[in-house]
């Protein structure tokens, strides 16, 4: 049997995610096992995901993995980069993942390939110094200096999935990996779509109708299973969360960081300048979004912004992500991903942690970093509709489905 690994939010888990699930499936022969690599309650958009980790995990089961693995929010909510580094890592560190299968918009493996390739020399990394030189963002620049050395075969990397794609495959040739990828064309609507396409919605669209009380719409793009289990959650006021429900308290902390505060955030800028910039928004602004577009810049993307926000709402540092996952953290399992964790406890190459007490036996540098989870959790629980204690990541153990 082989062993397919997905790297995902599940922000929530729609339709489209299903259809991934099932595709990678038939594509390998139909009894593929999935083992996903999923976000913390912390989205690479510099976001509080619309449902905590746990309730995302038990959809992801639902909708067809066997085992879901936590990404830790320093590589969660961070660049493409260092989110596709961390991820392929974890995937990698299982010891039982044969292939990597990832969505993208072109489906076209050979142009990734080349991207991949062509943002790993040195002729590009002095062109991309070049580009940024011009005052472009840097996603601008990283593509049109790949342009310059691959022509047309670079154009994959103005999408949003297809870099995330690209990104996988630099991390797999930089980790000398043996999983082999597999290119999934997506289909029905694009990554945050505004409206649905052929049946299927954007996580965004369906997040927007989550957020503003069109649930039997948002159903619509929903398994049964997903739908259910948000609308159970939303009673005790669990979800949908967002980090504007902490508004003022993350206007309270940008307010009190200095130039110094800023500069210590991951891609913070501070050889172009921008922990000023970032200081001047938060005397400011008197909202998130605010903040967000008075330091966004041609250069600076809001997503950029909106990550650093995130950072300093959370108070980490680019200092507390470490050089690698330390850890393989179980979010939920079914009877074939409790099978894959049996052969995992043999092959893994990274402590196994199902049970969160466990991690008191961890090594300093990972039991430091899974304390840093507990306080991003402890913040998270103040995202929902209605705020939630302490310790939730001390006291939930891992989802275990009898399917």
């Amino acid at each position: 049997m082989q062993v397919a690994g997905i790297v995902a939010e599940y922000n929530p888990f729609h339709l489209g995610h299903g259809w991934h699930i099932a595709e990678t499936k038939r594509l390998l022969g139909g009894d593929a096992g999935i083992v996903c690599v999923m976000s913390g309650n912390f989205v690479q958009r510099g976001q509080a995901a619309v449902a905590d980790k746990w309730l995302r995990a038990e959809c992801a089961l639902l909708g067809g993995a066997d085992l879901v693995l936590e990404l830790p929010t320093v590589w969660a909510a961070a660049s493409a980069e260092a989110f596709a580094q961390g991820a392929v890592t974890l995937l990698a560190a299982t010891g039982v993942v044969d292939v990597l299968s990832f969505g993208c918009e072109s489906g076209d493996a050979t142009s990734l390939s080349a991207a991949a390739d062509c943002l790993l020399t040195d002729a590009h990394r002095a062109l991309l110094r070049e580009e940024l030189s011009r005052g472009v963002s840097f996603p601008a620049a990283r593509q049109a200096a790949a342009e310059r050395l691959i022509g047309p075969a670079a154009g994959c990397l103005s999408t949003p999935n297809n870099n995330l794609a690209v990104e996988y495959l630099k991390a797999l040739t930089l980790l000398r990996s043996s999983i082999t990828p597999l290119a999934v064309s997506r289909v029905g609507a694009g990554h945050d779509a505004a409206a649905p396409a052929g049946g299927f919605a954007s996580a965004s669209a369906v997040r927007t109708m989550l957020h503003e009380g069109r649930w039997e719409e948002a159903g619509r793009y929903l398994p049964q299973s997903t739908a259910s289990l948000l609308a159970q959650a939303a009673e005790p006021g669990r979800c949908p969360a967002g980090l504007e429900q902490c508004e003022r308290a993350v206007l309270a902390r940008l307010r009190t960081m200095d130039e110094s505060a800023f500069a210590t955030l991951p891609d913070s800028g501070s050889a172009e300048g921008l922990p000023r910039r970032l200081t001047e928004a938060a005397r400011t602004s008197c909202s998130i979004e605010a903040f967000c577009a008075a330091a966004k810049t041609k250069r600076y993307t809001h997503a950029r912004i909106r990550r650093l926000v995130l950072w300093a709402f959370l108070g980490l540092t680019a200092a507390d992500r470490p050089a690698a996952p330390p850890y393989l953290r179980v979010l939920g399992f079914n009877r074939r991903g409790q099978a894959l964790l049996r052969d995992m406890g043999e092959r893994a190459s990274l402590p196994i942690l199902v049970k969160s007490a466990h991690a008191r036996r961890l090594p300093q540098p990972a039991r430091r970093l899974f304390e840093l989870e507990a306080r991003c959790t402890d913040l998270y629980a103040l995202c929902s509709p209605l705020p939630r204690p302490c310790g939730l990541e001390w006291t939930n153990g891992p989802v275990i489905l009898d399917i």
